[in-house]
């Protein structure tokens, strides 16, 4: 694996926070960039970003150049071969020199200027050992492509703090997800999980048996929406990584709406007789957004139901 650091990765000054970026086939200059232009530009921050197999030269010269130029720490790894979500967050976490980790997908932004100082503060309290900020995406529509994924994600996961600590683990995702580092060296991301999807949800489902999390309002933008076609292919082919999920915590497994409507259609044989027409209304803009939203989620039950022995 080759690495690249600043100048300023050499001073011996102790970071209070590590902010890691993860990134394959994706562009995460705009969120240097962004990080670099709020008050941050100090030496108690730093900032790692591990490219996990994608090996653009222009994204990763352009990240160099940045870092030249930035007066505080910044590494960069570059992986030859994908290795996947989980294994690409364990190797920043073991190469932060911070105790507090803070992850950000590279198609995140932070909303405000004062978004890390957010989280200092809340570091400060030294009241959790997780620390979620949530997302949310833009208000208006960017395209036809992408429609289905923002109204989707506006209605299911951009929650205020209080709506999702009414759920505790179940709305925590690692795309703006602060930790303390020992929690982490003890229960890292489980890294059988391959592919897309739920390796964040049994993390976090897993430490909150031990651990503090706490639900702040600290959102990042989302930025990658994806198109209609990527999301029916993505909830096609997660179904393994989800039974892996609900196999190791049942219990809240059987909270879950998803995991109730797997199981149901699970029971009906004709189920999968329906994917056709659900594809056809998911994939439909002429159809009212929450018709195909409803499609999109009866389409994901019936591949998670056919995903269980």
């Amino acid at each position: 694996m080759e690495t690249f650091e600043n100048t300023a990765a050499s001073l011996n000054i102790p970071p209070r926070l590590s902010i890691l970026i993860p990134y394959y086939q994706d562009n995460p200059v705009e969120l240097l960039q962004a990080l670099l232009a709020t008050e941050n530009q100090k030496f108690d921050i730093e900032i790692l970003l591990y490219d996990d197999g994608t090996a653009d030269s222009t994204i990763n010269k352009n990240l160099q150049k940045i870092a030249n130029t930035a007066n505080i720490s910044i590494r960069l790894f570059f992986a030859k071969n994908n290795k996947g979500r989980s294994t690409a967050r364990n190797i920043l976490t073991k190469n932060a020199k911070s105790e507090w980790v803070l992850f950000l997908d590279a198609d995140m932004l932070p909303q405000s200027p004062g978004f890390i100082t957010k989280y200092l503060e809340e570091v400060s309290k030294n009241t959790a050992d997780v620390i979620f900020g949530g997302f949310c995406v833009q208000n208006s529509k960017l395209s036809n492509a992408t429609e289905l994924h923002r109204v989707f994600s506006q209605t299911s996961d951009c929650l205020s703090a209080d709506e999702r600590a009414k759920n505790g683990p179940q709305y925590v995702c690692s795309s703006n997800l602060c930790v303390r580092k020992s929690v982490l060296k003890t229960h890292g991301f489980d890294t059988s999980f391959t592919g897309w999807g739920w390796e964040d949800s049994e993390w976090a489902a897993r430490i909150a048996k031990s651990f503090t999390i706490v639900h702040a309002d600290i959102p990042a933008l989302h930025l990658g929406l994806e198109s209609t076609e990527t999301l029916l292919a993505r909830f096609k082919n997660s179904g393994k990584n989800y039974v892996k999920f609900t196999n190791a915590h049942p219990e809240l497994a059987k909270t879950l709406t998803l995991y109730k409507l797997s199981h149901r259609l699970k029971t009906m044989p004709s189920q999968k007789m329906m994917r056709p027409l659900l594809s056809a209304i998911v994939r439909a803009s002429i159809l009212p957004t929450r018709f195909r939203i409803l499609a999109l989620k009866l389409w994901r039950a019936s591949w998670y139901a056919e995903a269980y022995p």
